[in-house]
């Protein structure tokens, strides 16, 4: 079944989908099916792209195109592919022994056969053919391409009658890549490499997530931004109600403050792997506590990025990790833009605040809410506001404290409010209502136990004192009161830190397409105000905080 293949230095012709009788939508490099995505197609009419020997290269490298995110089933090596059930007396005398796999878009077409082993439905043809003996196929099947940018020999069904194909990969990409592309999130033209780079940051993301078969403890209000972000390439993801939901093989995703120690310790039991999820460092325009759904999460295999007692995804990154210039450089200018915008976990923006005390050192102390996870385990011992409070004013007795309660405790759904009567006694003011850029930049230093605040005046050239272990301390850019873990041993630059946390680590889904994004496409929507109108849940959900911070007051 030996085949000739063309000539990979010669130039694409110019026909587009349209013209070859292939339409927009089913180019073969195309949109996975993300649940939710409102844009599906990357393909736009212009002129084609010559640098077909690049073109290739970056198919091969990242094994896109064709329906990649589609099932991997276990194949036998040396089989071969055959895709209609026409074509199978034909198959047998070409493929000699080899196993046939009769690989059907319907499973109407299945036969009874020993010899065959039959699949059906969508999969990835980078799969199915990585270790195929050979194809034996349609002349219209896009498979053709995959096949001749990986080698495999192909022989095609021509007047009843098999025909080994000659064709080289230039002539097919000619005929199955569209002749340009629009990127999906700005509506802009793009480069063949560009979409191609952009599909392979979506094989990746699916691909890391093959293994995970449901996700347990998600709040209702966030499902439909999480679950393209855990889509696994085949059905919708699948929210578990139990424990019991949960089909022995394969990863649960859990978000452990919502699920029930129970339902954790029977998956645990069970001996299945659990992938902690969390909002990630770039959220919203609103409170979590309000039901507004994250634009980010944070999906970690190894422990949650906040407790430092076990090591996480994301402190691995930062200890052994070399990243690259492109990716520091990346780092930087989002670094920019984000101070730039006035960009924080839940808010933007922010006016420029006068130093209430003059040329004494202005200090920030973000409070956090006290039962929350990052507390409980990053703040090692350290679980309280006040005691916060009252070691900072122990470390900077002259300073000019602000103290600024976390917006879900003012908000009225969590724990952590100190009476401003007792606040007041160590530090010197309570800027409930201030945004926290605005007091982030008018301040010297900023004091934390955990808080994601301290990242932020990070971003912001600022000084930080730790006294709890969040991610970014033990990096040589913080003071760190807290008992660090040695196994932290790693210098980090400033872009060092934001290249891991943010562009690398968190995964982000774009509000306005519904397709997971790169960090920048979100931290463009949020500097210009895109986000969709919250809705009557988080109506909802700010009056019964208002109520709630009424009925404590009467109490204190």
């Amino acid at each position: 079944m030996a085949t000739t293949r063309g000539n990979a230095s010669s130039v694409v012709g110019a026909v587009s989908p349209r013209a070859s009788g292939l339409s927009l939508a089913e180019s073969f490099l195309r949109i996975p099916p993300f649940p939710g995505s409102k844009i599906h197609r990357l393909a736009a009419d212009g002129p084609r792209s010559n640098d077909v020997a690049s073109i290739a290269k970056d198919l091969r490298r990242l094994r896109v195109g064709g329906t990649y995110w589609g099932a991997q089933p276990e194949l036998p090596d040396g089989c071969l592919i055959v895709r209609t059930a026409a074509e199978l007396e034909l198959a047998r005398q070409v493929g000699g022994d080899s196993l046939v796999v009769l690989w059907t878009q319907s499973s109407a077409e299945k036969v009874s056969d020993p010899r065959v082993l039959n699949i059906s439905g969508d999969c990835d043809p980078w799969h199915m053919l990585s270790r195929a003996a050979g194809l034996v196929t349609t002349p219209d099947d896009e498979l053709r391409l995959v096949a001749a940018l990986l080698d495999v020999p192909v022989n095609l069904l021509r007047a009843g009658e098999l025909v080994e194909d000659s064709t080289g990969h230039s002539e097919l990409l000619a005929r199955h890549l569209p002749s340009a592309f629009e990127n999906p999130f700005t509506g802009q033209a793009m480069t063949a490499r560009e979409a191609i780079e952009l599909s392979g940051f979506w094989r990746q993301l699916i691909d890391s997530n093959r293994e995970i078969v449901g996700g347990l403890g998600f709040a209702f209000w966030k499902q439909e931004q999480v679950g393209p972000l855990l889509w696994n390439g085949s059905d919708d993801f699948r929210f578990l109600r139990s424990a019991s939901d949960v089909a022995p093989e394969g990863s649960v995703a859990i978000w452990r403050a919502k699920a029930s120690s129970e339902q954790i310790a029977k998956l645990e039991g069970a001996g299945t792997r659990l992938i902690e999820v969390e909002d990630g460092f770039l959220r919203s325009t609103g409170l979590g506590a309000d039901c507004i759904p994250p634009m980010s999460i944070t999906v970690d295999e190894l422990g949650a990025y906040f407790d430092p007692s076990r090591p996480s995804e994301l402190e691995r990154l930062l200890q052994d990790v070399s990243f690259g210039d492109e990716l520091i450089e990346r780092a930087r200018e989002l670094r920019q833009t984000i101070v730039e915008a006035g960009i924080g976990k839940y808010e933007r923006g922010g006016a420029t605040l006068e130093r209430p005390a003059g040329d004494r050192i202005h200090i920030l102390v973000p409070g956090q809410v006290e039962d929350d996870r990052a507390v409980q385990t990053g703040g090692c011992g350290l679980t309280s506001n006040l005691e916060l409070l009252k070691r900072v004013r122990t470390e900077a007795p002259r300073a000019y404290i602000l103290y600024k309660p976390h917006p879900d405790v003012l908000a009225g759904h969590r724990r952590g409010a100190i009476p401003d009567k007792i606040a007041l006694g160590f530090a010197d003011d309570i800027v409930a209502d201030v945004p926290i850029n605005s007091l982030i930049s008018m301040v010297d230093e900023v004091h934390v136990n955990t808080s994601l605040a301290g990242f932020e005046a990070l971003l912001r050239q600022k000084k930080v004192t730790t006294y709890g272990v969040p991610f970014y301390a033990g990096w040589g850019l913080t003071t760190d009161l807290g008992p660090v873990p040695s196994r932290r041993c790693t210098k980090r630059s400033l872009d060092e830190l934001v290249a891991a946390a943010l562009l690398v680590y968190p995964r982000y889904l774009d509000p306005i397409s519904g397709l997971p994004c790169p960090a920048e496409v979100v931290v463009a929507r949020l500097a210009a105000g895109d986000a969709s109108d919250p809705g009557l849940l988080v109506g909802v959900r700010r009056l019964q905080g208002k109520v709630m911070r009424r009925l404590r007051s009467l109490v204190q």
